[in-house]
């Protein structure tokens, strides 16, 4: 979604607003962000920041790897998973996102406010693939990218539900399974995860490996790479 002008002049437009009418300045930046089509300033500001990020992990993605993106909920980890999708495609790579948390149209409508208004935007967005079936897990996937051309980015969303239903095989059989097919097939897989409530903001500005809500044991050293998000602030870490 572009925005109306500068996020620096958005700032300043709200503390206007906030000396004028008195009020505290959260609530003018969030009063801001609402003009600018989003519920809150945290959603707008989240935004930006997976903008930048994503062409920074994008070009430090490597066919093959297996990638962690991980966050608590609000922190962006959503949408720098999906804009991460939409810089592929602009850079004319395949790109499928997997989840079990939208529907298809809900998926459709959260990809093209990302991508931004225009033809050309609009066919970038729709060149995401979105695959929402139930039965989504590392077999399912495996299956769908069969034969997908190196360098193909998919990202699953997420991570603790995979093997929710319990016919599906435990959770750390389905990262091996994905990380033996990605270093394969040189497809790039990230992988949004949630942040155990434990970490505590007061104790280390962003969450780390030891953070990840696991309900299952996995063996988090199958993935290559990580980055986690807090505060507006990530950080791309090497796992492997």
């Amino acid at each position: 979604m572009k925005l109306s002008a500068p996020v620096f002049q958005l700032k300043r437009r709200a503390k206007l607003m906030a000396r004028s009418a008195g009020m505290p300045l959260h609530a003018a930046l969030d009063t801001i962000a609402r003009e600018e089509g989003f519920a809150r300033w945290s959603l707008l500001s989240s935004q930006l920041a997976a903008g930048s990020l994503s062409g920074a992990l994008l070009g430090r993605l490597a066919d093959g790897d297996l990638v962690l993106i991980a966050g608590r909920p609000g922190q962006g980890k959503t949408m720098l998973g999906l804009q991460l999708l939409l810089d592929a495609a602009r850079d004319g790579r395949r790109a499928v996102f997997f989840t079990l948390e939208f529907t298809e149209r809900q998926a459709r409508h959260h990809i093209r406010s990302l991508a931004g208004d225009g033809a050309e935007n609009t066919n970038i967005a729709d060149a995401v693939e979105i695959v929402t079936s139930d039965e989504i897990s590392a077999d399912y996937i495996i299956r769908h990218l069969a034969g997908a051309a190196r360098g193909t980015v998919a990202v699953i969303d997420y991570l603790q539900i995979l093997d929710q239903q319990r016919r599906k095989p435990p959770l750390g059989e389905q990262v091996r399974a994905l990380g033996d097919f990605a270093r394969a097939s040189g497809v790039a897989i990230g992988v949004l995860s949630q942040i155990d409530r434990s970490f505590d903001p007061a104790d280390k500005r962003l969450p780390d490996i030891h953070d990840i809500r696991l309900p299952n044991l996995v063996d988090l050293g199958l993935f290559t790479k990580a980055c986690f998000l807090h505060g507006g602030e990530a950080q791309i870490q090497h796992v492997a």
